[in-house]
Parts: structure tokens; sequence; C-alpha cells
């Protein structure tokens, strides 16, 4: 996967990006070896300033900065304390929008929603490492048990002491 540049996309990330100041999260390097690392962006990386995530949200900066105050949708911040929207935040700064005016919920409900929805994310997660777990537990009880079941030994049979009642003697002969 390439970089990606939000702004022009056929044109090359410029510096400071990923360069470990706050808002970096979300950005991935890799380094290549011929040359320097390269950056890939990711929906979680924080690249658009509020005007531009006003524009691609359909809403007014100030809106968004009602949202951060209320704690809809938090951007990341730069060192300079400027708010950072990464296409995840525009995604639900659309989702909260939508209920407002579409579905006619209040904006306590709204937050309300999205505490819930992120709950139910981390459960899922939560679900998906302990069914993981569980997994790798059971693949190590199999080769436990084959284990110990390779180290029985085949050349000696259990003996049983006969019983009073089972004291008779069969002899099988194959028939000619």
């Amino acid at each position: 996967m390439s970089p990606m540049n939000p702004i022009n996309p056929d044109g090359p990330i410029g510096p400071g990006i990923g360069d470990g100041l706050p808002g970096d999260a979300g950005r991935r390097t890799r380094r290549t070896p011929s040359g320097p690392p390269t950056y890939v962006l990711t929906e979680d990386t924080p690249v658009y300033v509020i005007s531009v995530a006003a524009e691609l949200s359909g809403l007014h900066p100030q809106t968004l900065r009602q949202y951060d105050r209320l704690g809809l949708v938090c951007p990341d911040r730069t060192a300079g304390r400027g708010r950072r929207y990464s296409a995840r935040d525009i995604q639900q700064l659309r989702d909260v929008q939508r209920l407002s005016q579409d579905e006619g919920i209040n904006l306590a409900g709204i937050k309300r929603i999205i505490e819930l929805e992120n709950q139910v994310t981390a459960l899922q997660a939560r679900i998906a490492e302990l069914a993981d777990s569980l997994e790798g537990a059971a693949t190590a009880l199999q080769q436990r048990e084959a284990a110990v079941h390779a180290s029985y030994r085949r050349d000696l049979v259990p003996y049983q002491p006969p019983t009073p009642q089972s004291s008779a003697l069969v002899v099988w002969r194959p028939k000619r």
C-alpha cells in the first residue's frame, strides 16, 4: 500500500507526518530498504483541519466545536491544541447529524448511543480475544492428550484375575 496525501492523492506526503508529535495516532511507518520510511494513512489518521472536516461533513465549524465540547466526536490535537479530524471522525460527524436531524434524537441521546456502540465494539473485541484464547487452550489440551496416548506401552496387556463366575476356558478352532 503506498502512502496517500489527503489533499493531493497523486502527491507524496509531506514532512512532519508521523514525527512522534501528538496527533500521530493511526499513522503507520514502514521502513524501505532503499530509503526513508514511508507513511501509510489509515482511517484513524488525523489529517483534516476543522475547516476541511466541516466541509466534508456538511456541518458548520462551530457545530464541530460544540460536538467536541459535548464529547460526541473527539478529534486528536496538535501540539498547538488545534483539532485534527480523521476519516472515522468525519463519518461519526455525519452519523451524529443524521441521528439529530433525520431521527430527531437529542444530543444527550446521541452521546448515549455512541457510548453504547463503543461498549458493544469493546465487548465484541473481548469475545474474539476470549475465543482465540479458548481455541489455543483446546489445541494445547489436545496436544497434551496426544502426548499421553503416545506414551502408552503397547507391549503390555492389563491382567485381570479370573472371577469365580468366569473360570471356564473357551478354545476356538477354525473350521477346515
